[in-house]
């Protein structure tokens, strides 16, 4: 390996593939923490749920699919006042994570929900039945029940947000995207940018190796 090689590794590569997975790591908390909200309260409202409210519900699967239909890329510069009003700044790592976390959201909502509607019906009228209270029945028999699925939703959310970072790169996001545009693309050098999707396809591979490990171990 060439001496400019190296410091090519050492001195950008390697840098921004920590940003890459910092933001990759701080938007699956925010995403996922909000997605389970999302999915909860879309879950108990259903029809079919435990309190059902169809206003409520029709609230929130609106704002769920308007948000889902924005490109992401669109959804960057969209919320840009946003984003400066939350991190102070339009530009950088910090800065991406809140266009992934507000895209990734709606997303993981959506996923969950479903694993919960798919929670045996039985096992809720049974709890029902021995006097359980509607949380009770939400994070002791649906949440608990459903997890193996989470977790695969969880999984196919992390590679999703990864994909996105390459894309917020585009506009100032940093991470391994930018430099596959800039010093690859841009700069017609085959070499880093075929060397970053080779990077990128290392790290897909290992969190999905990962999910599908947890999903047998929980299943």
């Amino acid at each position: 390996m060439s001496n400019d090689a190296i410091e090519l590794l050492s001195k950008i590569v390697f840098p921004e593939l920590i940003k890459t997975l910092y933001m990759v790591l701080v938007a699956v908390v925010f995403s996922t923490f909000f997605g389970f909200i999302l999915a909860i309260i879309l879950t108990v409202t259903d029809k079919n749920g435990l309190k059902p409210n169809k206003y409520i519900y029709q609230v929130l699967d609106t704002v769920i699919n308007i948000v889902r239909s924005f490109p992401f890329i669109i959804l960057i510069v969209a919320i840009i006042p946003l984003t400066r009003f939350i991190v102070g700044t339009s530009i950088g790592e910090k800065a991406a994570i809140v266009p992934l976390t507000i895209a990734a959201s709606p997303f993981i909502a959506r996923l969950i929900e479903g694993t919960l509607k798919e929670v045996d019906r039985g096992l809720i009228e049974a709890a029902r039945s021995f006097g359980a209270s509607d949380m009770q029945i939400i994070f002791k028999i649906m949440i608990k029940e459903a997890i193996p699925s989470i977790i695969s939703v969880i999984t196919l959310a992390v590679v999703s947000i990864l994909g996105a970072t390459a894309m917020a790169g585009a506009v100032g996001g940093g991470g391994l995207g930018a430099i596959a545009l800039t010093y690859g693309y841009q700069s017609f050098n085959e070499t880093v940018m075929y060397g970053t999707v080779f990077v990128l396809i290392i790290i897909v591979q290992i969190i999905q190796l990962s999910g599908d490990f947890l999903y047998r171990k929980l299943r």
